[in-house]
């Protein structure tokens, strides 16, 4: 079996998982649902500035990212199938499955915190196209940097505790770029798109993966 094919077949598996007993994405949509609501509550009659919509949107991502992607690799610790995946699949196809279902959890994640903070709060957005891009970037970021933290937590005591330890240092650099894209797309005056801070934002999730492919044969494999 191919590296592709193989990789989607983990894929695969964990999405049916994930259908089947709908725990997580439960727990996903009761967290943002509850977010949103606490912020439009919050808030009250506040002007929205950019850069405050910017810094309440990423304190949803940040948070909901900590909720909905960290138990990618847990569950085969729970389940007793990380053996399992260790014999009939190589590391590699391991980790390009997870990391491919991580970011589909994250559109999902992050279009619904995304949707209900435009719907409930007065706030529009510049461009789509350009909302489109840094939504984009910023999901495959976020899933590049806790795809390989979950791994490295899967087996450790205090799981809860060690994954936000070990994921803000990788993720900071994804969330003070993303805020900077974030302010560029709640503007009102967009004048020229700056798509610089996403290409940057893209570059250090492909650093970022690539180190990850390196290091996750030895992770997975202790």
């Amino acid at each position: 079996m191919s590296l592709i094919s193989e990789s989607l077949a983990i894929t695969l598996k964990d999405i049916r998982s994930e259908l089947r007993t709908r725990y997580n994405l439960i727990a996903i949509v009761l967290f943002v649902v509850t977010s949103v609501t606490t912020v439009v509550f919050s808030i009250g009659d506040e002007t929205f500035t950019p850069e405050l919509s910017a810094g309440l949107l990423w304190i949803l991502l940040v948070f909901g990212s900590m909720t909905g992607l960290a138990r990618c690799f847990v569950v085969e610790e729970e389940r007793a199938t990380r053996l399992f995946l260790q014999v009939s699949s190589r590391s590699i196809s391991v980790y390009y499955g997870k990391l491919i279902f991580n970011m589909i959890v994250g559109v999902f994640l992050n279009g619904i915190t995304f949707l209900l903070f435009l719907l409930f709060l007065p706030i529009e957005i510049s461009s789509g196209w350009y909302a489109l891009l840094s939504m984009s970037s910023s999901i495959i970021g976020l899933a590049s940097a806790s795809t390989i933290v979950a791994a490295i937590i899967a087996q450790a005591q205090g799981k809860a505790i060690l994954f936000p330890v070990l994921m803000f240092p990788i993720m900071l650099p994804i969330v003070l770029v993303g805020l900077e894209t974030s302010v560029i797309m709640f503007s009102a005056k967009f004048i020229e798109p700056e798509y610089n801070m996403i290409v940057v934002e893209l570059s250090y999730s492909i650093i970022l993966i690539t180190v990850s492919t390196f290091l996750f044969d030895y992770v997975w494999s202790e």
